[in-house]
């Protein structure tokens, strides 16, 4: 009928994480990152399963408007009208506390620049990718 035509460019898409927390809405298009690159997704996207990467989010509306999240990995199931992203954790850009992530930013690039034996390079690295990400998403508010 006529609400079928009228989705037919959308597709929904629905963001959970493990708090329980969950973000619901529609777009004409949505780019994620994966493991593998970025990707972007139209309604009636091939089916897929991706692993995501500590990366924004951007899912555009049909009415021209932009929803940008930060999503700490985990993946996303896509189907030809539903998107569904699992993750450990979501933010948006009004709860991001961005003195915060600028001292976590600054934090993790002193640890990766001293390089002390009792460092884990790779819990500094993924600080930071998460500091980067919330200052990046932050701009959004």
């Amino acid at each position: 009928g006529e609400e079928a035509v009228g989705r037919a460019g959308r597709v929904r898409v629905e963001i959970v994480w493990a708090d329980g927390g969950v973000w619901c809405g529609e777009a004409g298009f949505m780019v994620a990152r994966s493991v593998g690159g970025e990707l972007g997704v139209l309604p009636k996207h091939a089916p897929m399963v991706a692993a995501l990467s500590i990366w924004p989010l951007r899912v555009d509306t049909a009415d021209g408007g932009s929803h940008y999240f930060a999503v700490f990995g985990g993946f996303m199931d896509v189907q030809p009208d539903e998107v569904t992203i699992v993750t450990p954790n979501c933010e948006v850009p009004a709860s991001i506390d961005v003195d915060r992530a600028q001292r976590a930013k600054e934090r993790a690039e002193k640890r990766l620049k001293e390089r002390a034996e009792d460092i884990d390079i790779d819990r500094a690295r993924l600080a930071l990718a998460r500091a980067l990400m919330r200052l990046d998403v932050a701009k959004y508010k």
